[in-house]
């Protein structure tokens, strides 16, 4: 149920309404539609929450959008809305609270930056603290293809202040970057150069050099009658060849923009969804973010490469593939280990469901590399906490206690777990399986491996992992002319069991007596062919 219970006496239809909304939500956790329908429903309470609402309906819908965010942190446009209810709830400090925990969550969010930056312009009357805000929106989301409206915000900001330096660096800064208007902002930018002061245009040294290239250059001569005189430049005139010279460096800055803008246009041209959704992408999507990604990690640096793995990461939130690829080139880059592991915390808390555990399992590795198998060995609990039974995660739980503390305690993992009432006996015939592996692989005892199989069949009769790796564990042990005949016994036995007292299927009955009848062809005896026909004979033949 909710965490705030509605008296009976309150419970007027819309709270009824909530209520039954809520409870689906509860149900169904991952039901993205009732999550909306719930969000509107509580945001119409009593008409529209503000400053005069109920402290009933006001905790509701608070609450709503706290778990609704807390699950689908990436929804830039509810932050929006938190933001906004807030405002008209409890004021100008509530709703900066709410989107500062909204650009933590989704920091390259343009939109929402944009929003929150013009909501401190309209809300806050220093503009030192609104300047500190907009900077940080800038190295946030100022290196997005379609980071314009963001940009625009800015210089509109300046533009009310009436600071042109400020307006003039905030476009400095903006005809270097590959985005979709860079044209209008460098004729802007252009225009406006030529009325700022030189040094304003240039770093001093660069400066410096453009001068001292000015006046390396001969004077241009006068013909005065038959001679032709010197004229020595004034300042003025040294200065208009400065700005010339300026003017031409600018115009190849440009011409650089232009040609990374070029380069990119084709995969920006082709992302179709750049926001973040539940629904699943299609897969001329996936394969362009893939190329795009090509191209960034060859062309550019690491500040490029990293903002749009995080661009990336909004729209495919839920596909594995892209946190394992943004984790392995953070970790090819020098001294980036809180980074990988900022990476697998995101990736593991939030966006991959816990019913695909690789993820989880791979930055347990990364921990356990790090030095922290206390970390590591957390991982691994936390997930079988919450997918109890799950093989891939136990084994590679023990193979990582193998690492740490011996064989031993790697078989006390799955001893833990086979005796684990939340395991079914299909995950423990396979644990099992597991266990004699490591014995017969890794201490190298066949016959401690044989008797766990032997021990343990009677329990496993339904496990087809099980019953499968028991017949190859036998079909691998070397053998030799004096050795054969025991092994094909104890093989033999094994078929038998299957055959009379498992309950395997059919087919897997079927596939496995295959499997023995080509033993017998490669490394049976004289009497092999017999057996072969007959097996051929129970196995293929009429009914």
């Amino acid at each position: 149920m909710s965490d705030f219970a509605i008296p009976p006496d309150e419970m007027k239809p819309e709270f009824v309404e909530f209520e039954k909304e809520n409870r689906v939500v509860l149900e169904d956790p991952d039901n993205f539609d009732a999550w909306e329908k719930l969000v509107r429903i509580a945001e119409s309470l009593e008409g529209g929450l503000n400053r005069n609402s109920s402290p009933q309906a006001i905790a509701l819908t608070r609450n709503v959008f706290d778990r609704f965010l807390a699950k689908f942190p990436l929804l830039f446009g509810y932050w929006k809305k938190y933001a906004d209810m807030e405002f008209s709830i409890a004021g100008t400090e509530a709703a900066e609270m709410v989107y500062e925990r909204g650009v933590a969550s989704i920091g390259i969010s343009v939109d929402l930056w944009t929003n929150y930056c013009a909501f401190k312009v309209e809300t806050c009357h220093d503009p030192d603290v609104i300047r500190e805000l907009f900077e940080r929106g800038a190295n946030a989301v100022g290196l997005d293809f379609l980071s314009h409206p963001f940009w625009d915000k800015y210089i509109e900001f300046e533009e009310r202040l009436e600071c042109e330096d400020k307006i003039f660096a905030i476009l400095e800064r903006v005809v270097h970057i590959p985005m979709h208007q860079y044209a209008r902002y460098f004729d802007r930018f252009r225009t406006l150069a030529q009325t700022r002061p030189l040094s304003e245009l240039l770093p001093e040294d660069t400066l410096q050099q453009f001068r001292q290239e000015v006046l390396a250059d001969p004077p241009p001569a006068v013909q005065a009658g038959q001679q032709q005189i010197k004229m020595e430049r004034g300042e003025l005139e040294i200065e208009r060849e400065i700005r010339a010279r300026i003017d031409n460096f600018h115009l190849e800055i440009f011409s650089r923009t232009q040609t990374e803008t070029t380069k990119r246009w084709t995969y920006e041209s082709e992302i179709k969804r750049p926001y973040f959704h539940v629904t699943e992408l299609d897969e001329p999507q996936l394969v362009n973010w893939r190329k795009y990604l090509d191209f960034e990690e060859v062309e550019s640096g690491f500040e490029r490469v990293s903002f749009l793995y995080e661009r990336c990461l909004v729209t495919c939130a839920f596909y594995d593939e892209f946190w394992y690829r943004y984790a392995r080139w953070m970790y090819a880059q020098e001294g980036k280990e809180e980074e990988v592991r900022n990476i697998y915390q995101r990736a593991s808390m939030v966006f991959v469901p816990i019913s695909r555990p690789g993820i989880r399992i791979q930055y347990a590795t990364f921990e356990e590399s790090q030095g922290r198998p206390d970390m590591a060995r957390s991982v691994y609990e936390s997930i079988l906490e919450c997918i109890p039974g799950n093989i891939e995660t136990i084994v590679a739980w023990a193979n990582f206690e193998r690492r740490q503390g011996g064989l031993d305690a790697a078989i006390a993992v799955y001893r833990s777990q086979i005796e684990n009432d939340k395991c079914d006996i299909y995950t423990k015939g396979a644990l099992t399986a597991e266990w004699a592996r490591l014995l017969w692989r890794i201490k190298g005892s066949v016959e401690e491996a044989r008797q766990v199989y032997q021990e343990n069949a009677h329990w496993y009769l339904d496990s087809r992992f099980f019953w499968i790796n028991y017949l190859q564990f036998e079909m691998d042990q070397p053998t030799s002319a004096e050795t054969e005949n025991a092994n094909y016994a104890r093989i033999r036995q094994v078929i038998d069991d299957i055959r009379k007292k498992s309950h395997l299927p059919p087919l897997t009955i079927k596939d496995l007596c295959h499997h023995y009848m080509v033993y017998l062809m490669e490394r049976g005896t004289k009497e092999a062919a017999k057996e072969f026909l007959y097996m051929d004979k129970e196995v293929n033949g009429y009914i």
